[in-house]
């Protein structure tokens, strides 16, 4: 009897250990992952990205995912940080190698099974393998059935311009292999940009070129534009079609690029506004 009770304190150990963990989110859907698996109590800290759930504002803020301080990070002293695979710098990630800090990195990508991979690699690495499998199965279902209503608009396909940024008069476009691409697909739309990858600052040529139908912009709150009403003021949007016709698409950047849990969601509400009800 007494070595079966060993045999299981020998399993369940690790577990154990792992729930006590003190967990470093660094990355906006790694987070709202973690919360979606019902660890959000384990959570010590956030970056800047990190903002859904609300509670998560709550917890101490490190810095801006791209520009971490070792400093920053080891302020809120964690045992095992979970970070995308864009973070950084590489110096500060290599200091916090050189410190022992347990690190996981779980790589983004724009696509359902992206998203997928991402909740199984963050459930394996908080111990609760089980409960990823059951969110996997709730957040493709959810994504599925998104798709399977986007691929039912009839019609043209809109032509849809993404913009990054408009800091003063200079826009900042989305071309190939970008979240914001993706996101237009599964969500039934054309992007208006091609022949680059990656975000690219526009000219005025390239912007009449595309010949959007729609506008999409970040909700960026107090560090950008309000409404999208002020991308309507700069002149070469204003002559699209999208401008003369006013479509301008303003959403939470996080909740429509983080191919997170809340993916299916995201592209149900891109969908719903690509392809607006007629009145």
């Amino acid at each position: 009897m007494t070595r079966f009770f060993l045999a299981l304190t020998l399993i369940f150990a690790p577990l154990a250990a792992a729930a006590q963990e003190r967990v470093l989110s660094i990355g906006g859907s790694l987070t709202e992952v973690v919360a979606a698996l019902g660890q959000e109590a384990r959570l010590v800290g956030r970056d800047t990205t990190s903002t859904y759930p609300e509670t998560i504002t709550d917890l101490p803020d490190v810095g801006y995912m791209r520009q971490l301080s070792p400093e920053g990070v080891l302020s809120v002293a964690p045992d095992l940080i979970l970070l995308t695979d864009g973070a950084g710098p590489r110096e500060t990630l290599a200091t916090l190698r050189s410190a022992g800090v347990k690190m996981v990195t779980v790589h983004e990508g724009h696509s359902p099974e992206a998203v997928t991979a991402k909740i199984r690699t963050v459930a394996q690495a908080l111990g609760v393998a089980q409960e990823g499998e059951v969110l996997v199965k709730r957040v493709a279902e959810d994504i599925a059935a998104a798709q399977r209503a986007a691929a039912q608009a009839s019609g043209p396909k809109p032509r849809v311009l993404f913009l990054l940024s408009n800091a003063g008069g200079r826009l900042t476009g989305a071309g190939t292999d970008t979240a914001a691409q993706a996101m237009i697909a599964l969500a039934g739309g054309e992007n208006a940009l091609s022949g680059f990858a990656g975000y690219k600052a526009l000219t005025d040529e390239a912007i009449a070129s595309a010949a959007p139908d729609v506008l999409l912009v970040m909700d960026r709150g107090a560090a950008g534009p309000q409404t999208g009403a002020e991308y309507l003021r700069h002149p070469a949007l204003a002559a699209t079609p999208a401008g003369q016709a006013g479509r301008v698409v303003q959403m939470d950047g996080m909740f429509l690029l983080g191919f997170g849990p809340r993916t299916g969601q995201a592209i149900v509400a891109l969908h719903a506004a690509l392809y607006p009800e007629p009145r």
